[in-house]
């Protein structure tokens, strides 16, 4: 009685093929899962991106409801963007896009090594916990350092959120400056696609979410032309964890229906 099935992916995919093209944590290179799927369950299988499955369950029933153009950043271990364009995925024929965390930040550096500053090394969960340790190691955040010392896998987005509220302004410093780097992202993002709406999602911005959307709000205001700011809504995300299974189910049926 299955109808189809959809998978939301990490890393890049191959639309056209339905196959993972690289998914690093898990030390996968194209892998053909559409094929493997759709063999054992005897039903066509339709893969995306993780977070464009999670940006697509937003358009169907969240935040992007109804939207024309739809951009989800999820900032996470690292930054995660999709799009939606008049219901469809905005997907390169063999690759998929909205690489947002690659943007290049500061022109001092280049290529994509070690050494590189991008939007994803500057704003991610990791850049937030690493510099949140450092303060609470040097005595400028003595909650977040009597909750989790400087053991940066203990410093998750609740924890800065408890940390903040306790009183470490240090690491709200650190968060918002975060918040407003990624503003720059979206700026850039505002000018190409001119989207209705912004949805911010991520273990971040759950955790404080007036805190963030407001610095980031601020910094892309400041950032684009007057004409965007007037059809630019940033929103955050209402749907729970179970998005990416919904979007991923949602945008196999529309694949397979037509």
């Amino acid at each position: 009685r299955l109808a189809g099935i959809g998978v939301g992916c990490p890393g890049p995919i191959d639309p056209s093929r339905g196959v993972i093209v690289e998914a690093p944590n898990l030390g996968w290179r194209n892998v053909p899962v559409e094929a493997h799927l759709g063999a054992a369950f005897g039903v066509r299988t339709v893969i995306c991106n993780d977070v464009d499955a999670g940006v697509y369950a937003e358009y169907q029933a969240g935040a992007a409801k109804g939207a024309r153009c739809a951009v989800g950043i999820f900032p996470g271990t690292g930054i995660g963007a999709g799009a939606v364009i008049e219901g469809r995925l905005l997907q390169g024929s063999t690759l998929s896009c909205m690489e947002l965390g690659h943007i290049p930040l500061f022109p001092e550096t280049s290529g994509m090594g070690e050494d590189s500053t991008t939007l994803e090394t500057e704003c991610s969960r990791l850049k937030i916990a690493i510099e949140a340790a450092r303060a609470a190691y040097r005595g400028q955040a003595p909650h977040l350092f009597e909750a989790c010392g400087t053991d940066i896998s203990k410093i998750t987005s609740g924890a800065l959120a408890k940390s903040i509220a306790a009183g470490d302004t240090e690491i709200e410093n650190i968060v918002r400056r975060a918040a407003s780097l990624l503003g720059c992202g979206v700026a850039t993002v505002v000018h190409l696609l001119a989207p209705d709406v912004i949805v911010l999602g991520g273990g971040l911005v759950e955790a404080m979410p007036k805190l963030y959307l407001e610095a980031v709000r601020k910094s892309t205001l400041a950032r684009i032309l007057t004409p965007y700011r007037k059809s630019l809504n940033i929103v955050t995300a209402t749907l729970a964890e179970g998005s990416g299974s919904m979007g991923a189910a949602a945008w196999a049926r529309k694949t397979i229906e037509g």
